[in-house]
């Protein structure tokens, strides 16, 4: 079993635990007209495995890639390991059954968690064919449904949407959810270059409030033309630590483009979640956007309140285990805004999270402290 520890407080539910997909996911839930472009995973001429994308050999995500998302904790030594074994006869215990992953929430104590994946957090990266990113989705959303089916409400499934069109995401959501989802993400970029909020999208969002469903954004793979952080290429290729210290830019801009287009007085009892990118960016944030909006610069901002006053209404973010700041956060903006996520089994977070997570919530009080570890999470997503 996965070696971690077990958190002394109860109730506790991980905000964004993710998955491992089985590497025939998509031959097995795509539809039929579709299955020939099905994503796989296979040996290329290295022996190792990759991800294969419409029929063709994926132009980023090699053996490398497909090892990240199976080796938390891993020394580089041990994940070179893991690549040499490959990705199927890789995933860590509860990274791809059901039952092995209640086993693991038993083992820490936690309640429930939302289930998010790791494939799905690549292949829009390169997939330029809407109605094939439309396919890849619904097949992901069935597996998903499927996967937490017999977990007595336990294991949370999360959809994963694709801003093609608002009227091709706001029916794969209203299918999704109906058939057990919970809520849904996008990733911080979209196929159109579109902002998210664009008017365009707008069927999307008015489904999503009409349902009552949380939609998350979340960090992704980023294809070299969106990149938010495009200075120092040269870094990119080989420094990993800074790619990802810098990888909650991308949903911080999404989120700012959904004031700067004013998407919640359009929406106003829509649920957005920020997560994935820390927390102890959003104090700043939410200041710097307060004082921003009360200069002529707020003239393009089409809110009628200041920005602070719709993340209280409509918005929370997710933190990671190890921001110790936290509990200052909470004091200023509020104990009702925070989730905690512990991104298992993605390797750029240690095994420790939860020891991590006990040291984070010990100074809160004890209402706070049940608000953030699982009272926050079971609220907004309705879980009962």
């Amino acid at each position: 079993m996965f070696q971690t520890s077990r958190l002394p407080y109860a109730g506790a539910i991980d905000a964004d635990g993710h998955i491992n997909e089985p590497a025939d996911l998509w031959e097995r839930y795509i539809d039929p007209e579709y299955r020939e472009r099905a994503i796989r995973i296979r040996p290329g001429p290295d022996g190792l495995d990759h991800l294969e994308l419409n029929g063709q050999r994926s132009r980023y995500f090699d053996a490398e890639i497909l090892a990240r998302g199976t080796s938390m904790g891993s020394t580089f030594g041990e994940r070179s390991v893991i690549k040499q074994k490959g990705y199927t006869k890789s995933v860590p215990f509860g990274g791809n059954d059901p039952q092995e992953r209640l086993a693991l929430l038993d083992q820490e104590n936690l309640t429930k968690a939302l289930i998010y994946p790791t494939i799905c957090l690549e292949w829009e990266a390169e997939v330029t064919d809407h109605d094939l990113a439309q396919a890849y989705t619904r097949a992901y959303n069935r597996w998903i449904v499927d996967f937490c089916s017999d977990s007595g409400g336990r294991l949370i499934p999360i959809a994963h949407i694709c801003l093609t069109s608002g009227e091709a995401a706001a029916q794969e959501l209203e299918r999704a959810v109906k058939a057990g989802a919970k809520g849904a993400f996008i990733s911080p970029y979209t196929l159109t270059d579109k902002a998210h909020a664009h008017t365009d999208h707008d069927p999307f969002w008015a489904t999503a409030q009409d349902l009552g469903v949380p939609i998350g954004i979340h960090p992704v793979a980023e294809p070299p033309k969106r990149r938010v952080y495009q200075r120092f290429r040269e870094m990119y290729k080989w420094g990993e630590w800074w790619v990802d210290m810098l990888g909650g830019q991308g949903p911080q801009q999404a989120f700012l483009g959904l004031f700067q287009y004013g998407l919640f007085d359009r929406f106003p009892t829509l649920k957005v979640v920020v997560l994935e990118s820390g927390a102890g960016w959003i104090g700043h944030m939410l200041d710097r956007m307060d004082a921003a909006y009360k200069t002529a610069l707020g003239r393009s901002v089409p809110l009628k309140e200041v920005p602070s006053y719709y993340f209280q209404r409509q918005c929370w973010i997710s933190a990671d285990p190890d921001e110790r700041a936290l509990p200052y956060l909470i004091e200023y903006i509020g104990a009702d805004k925070f989730f905690w996520a512990s991104d298992f089994p993605h390797d750029d977070h240690t095994c420790d999270y939860i020891k991590d997570l006990t040291k984070m919530v010990e100074p809160l009080s004890e209402e706070s402290r049940r608000k953030v570890l699982g009272e926050n999470v079971a609220g907004v997503y309705g879980l009962s």
